[in-house]
C-alpha cells in the first residue's frame, strides 16, 4: 500500500538546488550500494538482492527500510543538500517523482545513460510517461503499479437482490447502492467528508483517472475545473444526496463501518487484495473484487491510481552499479515476482503476469482469483496521470472543494471552477482550455 502524504509540502518550501554527479569508477573490492525503501517492500528487494550479489560478486547491496513517510523528508533534505547522504537507489512514489525532477535538476540520474530506454514498452501502459522529465530524460523504472478496483461484500449484494455483474457503470452503482441501503442498511462507499485529519481524495481521483484526467494535463495546465472533474464530483454529490455515501471522519469510524458490515464497497486498488484479509480476517468468504464501473456505458473501467518507482541518485558515485540492480530487480519476470511474493508489491512489469500466482483462487474471496481482476484491468490499458510538482497544492484545493460539495451542498461545477482558478493563481499555471 502506498502512503503518500507525509512531507509533500516540504517540496514546496525548500530552495531549488542542482545536484551534481560523478562518473562511476572502478575501486578495489566490492562496490557497496545502498537502497532506500520501506516495509514490506524492503523484504522483497532484500530477497532478490542476495541473488543479485551471487550473480554480481563485485557489488554488495544494502537494502534499508527507511520507512514511509520518513523516506520523503530524507530524500528531499538530501537533494536540497546537493545529494549529500542519499542512498544510491531510491524508492519513489508517483506523486513525488515530478517534484524531485523539476525542483532538483540532476538530483536523479538520467537512466538513458545506461540504456533504460529499451524498457519503455515493458511496463503497464500509462506508466512510462511518468518516468520522463521535461527534458525527455528517464529518471526511474516502474516497480509497483496499483490499478483501480472495487472490493464488494457479496453477501450484502445478494441480500439486496443486486447482481454485481450488472453493475457496469457508476449510474448503475448508485441505483444498486440505494437498494443495498434499503435492504441491508449498508452504505455503498465511504468518504471523509469534512477531510478531518487530512485530505481524502482517493475515490475522487480514481473517478478522474478513469476518464484519463487529473488535476493537471501533460502540459502542466490546470484541469481541475474541466468536464471530467465536474463529472467525477457530481457522481459523489449524487451518492451523498441519495444517502449512500457514508462519512468516515472520526477516529475509528471507517474500521467500525467495515467491521459491522455497513460498507458494501471499497474502491481500492491492487494492494488491498492482501490488506483486506489482514484488516478483517473474520470476514473471509464475504468479499469479492471486480473492475470499477465505467463513468458511462461502454467507457473505460481501467485506471492506474498510483505507482512507485526505483530511481538512482544523480550524486551517487556508483550509478552504473545502482542501475544494474534496478534493472535486475524490475525487468525480469522471475525476479520481480519473487519481490512480489516476498514483499507484496504488485509488479508493473507486463511479463510478470503469466505467473500462475495471478490466476490462483483465493479462499478469502470465495475462491475467486482476485488478482486476475487487476491484471485484466491492466490489459485494458490505462492513461498516464500527471501529478506535477504542485500536486500537494492541488490535493488541498481539490479536497476543500469536495468538502464544500459534500457538507455544504455546493454546486460541483461552481466549486471546481473556483478551485481551478485558485490553483492556477497559486502555482502560476494556465487553466486548460476546453
Amino acid at each position: 500500500m502506498i502512503h503518500r502524504r507525509g512531507a509533500l509540502a516540504l517540496l514546496l518550501l525548500l530552495p531549488i538546488t542542482a545536484c551534481g554527479g560523478t562518473e562511476p569508477g572502478a575501486q578495489a573490492g566490492p562496490v557497496k550500494i545502498t537502497v532506500w525503501t520501506w516495509k514490506p517492500a524492503s523484504e522483497g528487494l532484500a530477497a532478490v538482492a542476495r541473488d543479485f550479489e551471487k550473480a554480481n560478486p563485485s557489488i554488495k547491496v544494502d537494502v534499508q527500510a527507511v520507512g514511509n513517510p520518513a523516506i520523503w523528508e530524507k530524500i528531499t533534505i538530501g537533494m536540497a543538500a546537493g545529494g549529500k547522504g542519499l542512498g544510491d537507489v531510491l524508492h519513489i512514489g508517483v506523486d513525488y517523482l515530478p517534484g524531485y525532477t523539476e525542483k532538483f535538476p540532476g538530483g536523479l540520474a538520467d537512466l538513458r545513460e545506461f540504456g533504460a530506454d529499451k524498457h519503455k514498452d515493458a511496463f503497464a501502459k500509462g506508466l512510462w510517461p511518468t518516468v520522463l522529465g521535461k527534458d525527455g530524460g528517464v529518471y526511474a523504472l516502474p516497480w509497483e503499479v496499483n490499478p483501480a478496483g472495487v472490493f464488494f461484500r457479496q453477501d450484502l449484494f445478494e441480500k439486496a437482490g443486486v447482481d454485481p455483474a450488472e453493475v457496469t457503470t457508476w449510474d448503475e452503482a448508485i441505483e444498486a447502492g440505494k437498494k443495498i441501503k434499503e435492504k441491508t442498511g449498508a452504505y455503498l462507499v465511504g468518504v471523509n467528508k469534512p477531510a478531518a485529519g487530512g485530505a481524502d481524495m482517493d475515490f475522487y481521483q480514481m473517478l478522474l483517472q478513469q476518464q484519463g484526467a487529473f488535476y493537471f494535463d501533460q502540459r502542466g495546465d490546470v484541469t481541475l475545473g474541466g468536464a471530467a472533474a465536474v463529472t467525477a464530483m457530481t457522481l459523489l454529490k449524487r451518492m451523498n444526496d441519495a444517502g449512500i455515501l457514508a462519512d468516515t471522519s472520526g477516529e475509528g469510524t471507517f474500521k467500525q463501518l467495515v467491521s459491522s458490515g455497513k460498507l458494501a464497497v471499497l474502491p481500492w486498488p491492487a494492494w488491498a487484495v492482501n490488506y483486506i484479509p489482514e484488516m478483517r480476517p473474520e470476514q473471509k468468504g464475504l468479499w469479492r473484487s471486480m473492475q470499477p464501473p465505467a463513468i458511462s456505458s461502454g467507457g473505460k473501467r481501467a485506471a492506474i491510481v498510483n505507482s512507485t518507482y526505483l530511481s538512482v541518485s544523480g550524486n551517487s558515485p556508483h550509478r552504473k552499479e545502482a542501475y544494474a540492480f534496478v534493472e535486475y530487480a524490475l525487468t525480469r519476470p522471475e525476479v520481480i515476482n519473487k519481490v512480489f511474493k516476498e514483499g507484496g508489491v504488485f509488479p508493473a512489469l507486463n511479463a510478470a503476469y503469466t505467473d500462475p500466482v495471478f490466476a490462483e483462487p483465493n479462499a478469502y474471496y470465495g475462491g475467486q482469483p482476485a488478482l486476475k481482476t487487476f491484471t485484466d484491468s491492466l490489459a485494458e490499458g490505462a492513461d498516464a496521470t500527471y501529478y506535477s510538482s504542485d500536486y500537494a497544492r492541488a490535493l488541498k484545493i481539490a479536497s476543500d472543494a469536495q468538502t464544500q460539495v459534500l457538507t455544504k451542498g455546493a454546486d460541483p461545477a461552481a466549486a471546481l471552477a473556483q478551485a481551478a482558478q485558485l490553483l492556477a493563481q497559486q502555482t502560476n499555471r494556465k487553466l486548460a482550455s476546453g
